[in-house]
């Protein structure tokens, strides 16, 4: 199968796709298995780099990393709605919560995915209808969880000010910025 008989399979006739991560291994990684499935692939590593593409030529297709090295990946989904509001995007990250979920989907993306992704994932992701939906988790949530993903949505709410977030949990502001340094919990 040639990468023209797949990309007969991808919607549309812009089949351009952005990958923004910092992870240099990953990105390579995932870069190469989107062009075997069709995509002209381009590739940044930092919010700023990848914002300076979006204005260039915004891409029809984008998988973002919430977490970069300078930044927010929600910064470039936000670029990417002022420029091209059809493209479909993807947020990825290591430190899932509803919050940044939500948040992302407001802004424009159509799915989030939790690292480990693999292509397999990404490309599902991207070519998903939008009628199909994801099943429904088969373990609840810890009370932990429950307590991490609601100072998430508040700190979100907050526009990521600690300070504000702390009064308005009426929690002191060091102990917040321990929680929110630590992962999610299961």
């Amino acid at each position: 199968m040639t990468t023209q008989d797949i990309a007969s399979g991808l919607p549309g006739e812009d089949h351009s796709l952005l990958l923004v991560d910092d992870d240099k291994p990953f990105l390579t990684r995932l870069a190469r298995a989107m062009e075997s499935r069709g995509f002209a692939v381009d590739t940044a590593e930092s919010v700023e780099e990848a914002v300076a593409k979006v204005r260039s030529n915004p891409p029809a297709y984008a998988v973002v990393d919430m977490r970069l090295g300078d930044g927010n990946g929600l910064d470039v989904v936000s670029a990417i709605r002022e420029r091209r509001e059809d493209t479909r995007t993807v947020i990825l990250t290591g430190y899932g919560n509803i919050a940044t979920a939500v948040t992302a989907v407001k802004l424009g993306a159509i799915d989030y995915l939790s690292k480990p992704a693999d292509a397999d994932d990404v490309y599902a992701a991207l070519t998903n209808s939008s009628g199909e939906r994801a099943a429904p988790p088969e373990n609840p949530m810890s009370a932990d969880r429950v307590r991490w993903e609601h100072i998430q949505r508040v700190y979100e709410m907050c526009e990521r000010n600690v300070s504000e977030t702390a009064r308005r949990l009426n929690m002191h502001r060091r102990t917040l910025q321990r929680i929110l340094a630590k992962r999610a919990p299961r």
